[in-house]
Order: C-alpha cells, then structure tokens, then sequence
C-alpha cells in the first residue's frame, strides 16, 4: 500500500484550539496506521497554544515518545516540510462570534455561527485569514495536504475555489455529518465504521438519502427514519452543551416533517423553522458565551490540570484504549490516511459541481459523498434533487457567492445583497443595518467595502 510504513509530519494550524487535545489524543491511539514524526502546532496566540503544547508533550512523553511536538507563531518553521496541514482557526476567536450573535439579535435575526448574519459576519473574517495561510503553507511545502474545517466552511470553500483552482490538495470538510452518522451508528447498535452515507447539499445545508451498510450494503435509512420518529422526548443532555441536546431532541420533529426520502442535517432546523429557532435565543447568554462558559473552559482546567501533575497516567486524564468517540478528531485522522495510503474510501466532503448534482448551479462547491486517494475527492454521482431542496439550496449559494464575492471585490453592494438573499434576514432594511454594524465591529478583520 502507497506510504506505508512512512512516518509523517503535520501541523495544526490553530494550535490553541480547544479541539486540539482531542486531535492529538486520536492520533496517539491511531498511532500503529498513522505514525507522526512530528506535530507542529502553529497559531497566532501564542500563551493559549503553548498551553496546549505543554500538555501535547506531556501526552506524548506518555504515549508515543518518538513523536516530537514543536509550538511556534512563526510560519517558516510551521510550515516547512509538513505532509498535511490541518487547519481550525477561528479569526477573531469567540469574543467576536459573541458579537456576531448580539448584533444579529439586536436586529431580530438569528446569530448563529455558521447560519444568517452571524454565519456571513464569520465568513467575512475567516476569508482573508484562510487564504493568507493556505499562501504561507503553499510557500514552504508546495506538495502537503491542506484539511480546512475552519468554518463557515462552505464560505471559506468557495472562496478557496477560486483563489487556488486547480488545487485538489486544498481539501474543504466539515465533521457534522460525521457526528450524525455516529448517532444513526449508536441507535442501529452499529460501529460508525460499518456505515457509509449517500448525502446531497452544501455544507450545513444538506440531506442524508441512503445510510448503507458497508458489508450487506442494508439501507438503514427507511428505519432510522421510523425509530426517530417516534422517539420519545428525552430530557437528559447527555453530556452535551445544552444548545446540542435541544438540536438533537429537536431533530426528531425534523425527521417527522420531512419528506419520506431523506433525513435532514441538523442545521436546517435554523433555515426550515426560523421563528422557533429565534424564540430559543437568549440575547443575554449566547451559544459563545454556552461555549466559552462549557467545552472551551473544561478544556482548558483539564489542560492545566494535566500540566500541574506533570501527567496523564495515573489520572483521571488517563488514556482509555477504547475511546475514539471523538468523531471530530476521528474524522480528520481517517481523512488523512485515505488520502496519503490511497484507500479510496467515502468520506463527505465539499467539490465543485460539474454534473454531480446535475440540476444545480454549475461550480458550486456542493457537499457530497467522494472516494478519497491520492488524486483527492473524486464524488459519487447524485443525480436529479427535487424542486424544493433545489430550490433553497439555489437560494443558500447565491448568498454564500455573493458573500464571497463582497469579500474579494471589497464590494459593500453584493454584501448588502448577500445578507438580503440570506434566508434569515431576508429584509433589505435589516440587511443594510447589519452591515452597518459588522463593518463597525469587524474593523481590522473585514476587507474595507466601498
């Protein structure tokens, strides 16, 4: 098998991530496929990284003792020599997605990160930064592979299109579906691994249509679709942040209100029923301030924690053999050794469109199932979608290609008309007093619009 016995070298581009820890503690148990000489965690915040660095070495001095970890902000030394890039950055981190969410409230709209305003505010920031990195990477190892989920990503997708065409080594995923299929997996007593999905959309804008299984090639999808309908209403988050269990219970109403065909990703619930989603949002206490008060802050005292002990075993921090649950991580990983061993295996990710969908816009960096090796995504068919996923989703990429093309042109009209097209703005008085107040707000981090 292609690469085989290699030894690899990686950067974590947004080292000081709160999902670092999780990344590196997959790769340690995935070890013996994908061996690392080498991370490399690269960011902007230097304090914040170098304490994830401190506990990165202290679970490797454990773990995998061959393997270095090196800290810097410095790009030259990042970047030189790696074999894949994995990118996480957050421009202007949750401070700014915090701001985000008060002014589209402030304007009766919803915030979220990724959806409506708040979702182009982030894609706005994220442009700029993304393509300044992918640069510097492209400068210093012409030949890695470049995992972008930083996000808004099908923004940040279709920007990069554009800027580097022809780069299939530029390869734009998101974890969401992954996390679904693993909940499909839990309730089907089935592994993740056994599973592979047929799925059409853009990213956080799409629909699973077949969930087969690998062996028999079973299609779950009719019984899934039958247990979550009938679901009972749990009350128990589960561990999650509070936000996450009320998307998950919320998926159940989803699935029943659906056609009989197709099984929702969970962020339509932001795009299919708007004013619930509106009346859920506290202006006082945004998913920013959920997750800055939750998974952020735990993070950071385990983290601390680890770093006093000066260990992991022996601690509640221990290792435990069996725990690959996070699929964030497991998705990367996995991704990364089909690409560099030439596996050919499914994995959801987003491509440009010429013919895929065949009844959809041309170009359009659509997510899709695709064989990942050597040459890249290379996407299994889809077909004809119905009138009324083409049409929201033609709906969806105009406002994201505006966007981007407000971003590039530094054109403050197509972002005035991006927001306008959003579907949850969709007023042309509140899309220019949005604007107005991210241009404000994200000086310094947005192009200037004329």
């Amino acid at each position: 098998m292609l690469n085989e016995g290699k030894h690899f070298t990686i950067c974590i581009v947004g080292g000081g991530s709160r999902y670092t820890p999780g990344i590196l503690r997959m790769m340690v148990h995935e070890m013996g496929r994908f061996p690392l000489d080498k991370v490399i965690l690269y960011d902007c915040e230097y304090e914040r990284q170098h304490r994830v660095a401190g506990y990165a070495r202290i679970l490797m001095r454990e773990y995998a003792p061959k393997t270095e970890i090196v800290d810097t902000t410095d790009p030259a030394e990042a970047f030189k020599g790696i074999d894949f890039a994995m990118m996480q950055i957050r421009a202007g981190r949750m401070k700014m997605r915090e701001s985000d969410e008060h002014i589209a409230l402030k304007h009766g709209c919803i915030g979220q990160e990724t959806c409506g305003a708040g979702g182009f505010a982030y894609g706005m920031r994220s442009i700029p930064a993304v393509v300044k990195l992918i640069h510097q990477i492209r400068q210093y190892s012409p030949d890695a592979w470049i995992l972008n989920y930083s996000n808004p990503a099908a923004i940040v997708a279709e920007a990069t299109k554009r800027i580097f065409p022809g780069d299939y080594k530029v390869i734009n995923i998101c974890d969401m579906p992954v996390g679904i299929m693993s909940m499909y997996a839990e309730t089907l007593h089935k592994k993740p691994s056994e599973l592979e999905a047929r799925y059409f959309g853009l990213n956080h804008f799409g629909w699973f249509t077949h969930v087969y299984d690998k062996e028999t090639g079973h299609d779950y999808l009719p019984e899934i679709r039958k247990i979550y309908s009938n679901m009972p209403e749990d009350p128990d988050d589960h561990g999650l942040d509070h936000s996450w269990a009320e998307t998950y219970r919320f998926m159940n109403k989803m699935i029943r209100e659906m056609p009989d065909e197709y099984l929702p990703n969970t962020y339509l619930q932001y795009y299919l029923y708007p004013q619930h989603m509106l009346s859920t949002e506290n202006p006082n206490y945004t998913r920013a301030n959920e997750v800055m008060d939750g998974s952020e802050k735990r993070t950071f005292e385990m983290i601390d924690e680890v770093i006093a002990a000066g260990k992991l075993k022996g601690t509640k921090y221990e290792l435990d053999p069996s725990d690959n649950k996070d699929e964030h991580a497991t998705y990367i990983v996995d991704l990364a050794y089909a690409l560099s061993h030439n596996t050919g295996d499914v994995f959801l990710c987003m491509t440009e469109n010429h013919g895929i969908i065949s009844n959809f816009s041309e170009g359009a960096m659509v997510e899709v199932p695709c064989h990942m090796g050597v040459h890249g995504p290379e996407a299994i068919n889809v077909g004809e979608i119905p009138t009324f996923q083409k049409g929201i989703l033609e709906n969806q990429f105009a406002y994201e290609k505006l966007t981007v093309d407000a971003n590039l042109e530094g054109s403050y009209r197509k972002a005035w008309q991006a927001l306008t097209l959003n579907r949850l703005v969709n007023d042309k008085d509140t899309a220019k007093a949005l604007l107005d107040d991210y241009i404000v707000a994200n000086k310094g981090y947005w192009p200037e619009l004329k």
